[in-house]
């Protein structure tokens, strides 16, 4: 596995207190498990592992900063329902329930977490709006919200003068605003789970695993000066499984990129009429994600790339830095024009079905991954299940997640990546106003 570089480019991961008394694995070592990647699924298959085992050695290592990857990167939207997912027939509106399900398990699972260790993460139950500048999208809305009002969930359509009300912008023309997604900070969450790691748990940061392999019954890992021999191994890298080999033909890494605004100033604030704290995705795929965060700052994401996966230039950086103070412009005219105070990358796993990764690969060796944009709570439920799992445990939610479509198989190299690269400019293409 490559080197990946921390970086001070992200507003989440800025608002924090630096850590310090961080360890770096530089011995040999053996332990009972060994748990790969420090986001929100590690660290939960982690705490609960400890839970379980209490007697267990568990080692959790990281090639950069504990959740300081993706889980500390992403838009902060604990989901609920997602809108991309193109389901309409009765038995695909069944797959669809199954996935709902599985959100829902996802915000209880963090819901839990929040109440057990009293976190202060911005948590606001606010819900979300599925937006588009195109008045020809409505058929879209309508038909999505058809389908949320089959699986009982609550849905309303916005319009031009009420969506610009709400929002602060006249960019959106119709909007289907939707309950039960919730907005919260992504740094302030994977930190308190980092904290909440137990004692018998121990935490390596800025340590890469650069290779693996089973021998007899035991995993041997190999780190930059030593190695770690662990009985029992649970994958957790998601954008990066693909780099460790793990199903390789299942799964594929995306960057994505944001940006964020500094703090706007009252008479900015005032001036776009002081909206709530919102969150929109776009109705169609590629179109760009937007926040109002509670301390009125402004997020955007409007890019996702196949990209060399471990590190994005500071050239490179800028230029989707610049495509998004144009997606800020195009929303907010009235603000100036270098309000963006950070810009970064994060990387993302995909699936072709928009299934997640959950199994036994092995005997001793196990992966979650794969959230597709729900990383969050899906994240968070599939590392506190996989560890369960890992300790031969059967829950009902191990069922709910395996009753779903498993990933369906990907081409090889380059045939996977042209695939993918022609799919996103098509996509792109259709979503050209949006970004």
């Amino acid at each position: 596995m490559g080197k990946i570089i921390n970086d001070k480019t992200c507003s989440w991961i800025n608002d924090l207190i630096p850590r310090s008394n961080i360890k770096t694995i530089n011995k040999d070592t053996h332990c009972d498990w060994l748990i790969v990647g420090a986001g929100y699924t590690g660290l939960s298959a982690a705490r609960k592992l400890s839970q379980l085992n209490p007697k267990h050695k568990v080692i959790l290592v990281d090639a950069q900063l504990a959740g300081e990857g993706a889980s500390g990167r992403n838009s902060g939207y604990l989901v609920d329902t997602t809108l991309n997912d193109g389901f309409t027939s009765n038995k695909e509106l069944e797959n669809y329930k199954k996935k709902t399900d599985i959100y829902k398990l996802g915000i209880d699972t963090i819901k839990k977490f929040i109440k057990e260790y009293q976190v202060d993460c911005e948590w606001n139950d606010a819900g979300k709006y599925f937006a588009s500048s195109k008045s020809e999208d409505k058929k879209i809305l309508l038909n999505f919200s058809e389908t949320l009002s089959k699986l009982g969930f609550k849905s309303r359509l916005v319009l031009d003068e009420d969506l610009r009300e709400r929002l602060g912008t006249s960019f959106y023309k119709i909007g289907l605003y939707t309950k039960g997604g919730i907005l919260l900070h992504p740094g302030k969450l994977v930190r308190a789970m980092i904290d909440a790691l137990p004692d018998n748990v121990e935490l390596y940061e800025n340590s890469p695993l650069t290779e693996w392999k089973k021998k007899d019954n035991n995993i041997y890992c190999k780190f930059k000066d030593c190695q770690i021999i662990t009985k029992k191994i649970i994958f957790c890298t998601n954008g990066f499984l693909k780099s460790l080999g793990i199903k390789t033909n299942y799964n594929f890494p995306l960057t994505l990129t944001a940006s964020m605004t500094r703090p706007l100033s009252d008479e900015e604030f005032k001036s776009i009429g002081e909206p709530k704290e919102w969150g929109v995705l776009p109705v169609r795929p590629m179109g760009a994600t937007i926040r109002m965060t509670k301390d009125k700052r402004i997020l955007i994401r409007n890019t996702a790339e196949v990209h060399n996966p471990f590190r994005m230039s500071e050239v490179n950086l800028k230029k989707r830095s610049i495509n998004q103070k144009f997606g800020i412009k195009k929303r907010f005219p009235s603000l100036p024009d270098d309000i963006i105070e950070s810009s970064w990358s994060g990387i993302v796993s995909r699936t072709r079905n928009s299934s997640q990764i959950f199994e036994k690969i092995d005997n001793n060796i196990f992966v979650a991954g794969c959230y597709n944009g729900s990383g969050i709570g899906v994240g968070s439920l599939f590392g506190e299940q996989i560890a369960i799992k890992a300790s031969n445990v059967y829950t009902n939610e191990i069922k709910i997640i395996e009753s779903q479509n498993k990933p369906t198989w990907l081409p090889p190299e380059p045939f996977l990546n042209i695939g993918i690269m022609t799919r996103l400019i098509y996509e792109r293409l259709r979503a050209k106003s949006e970004i």
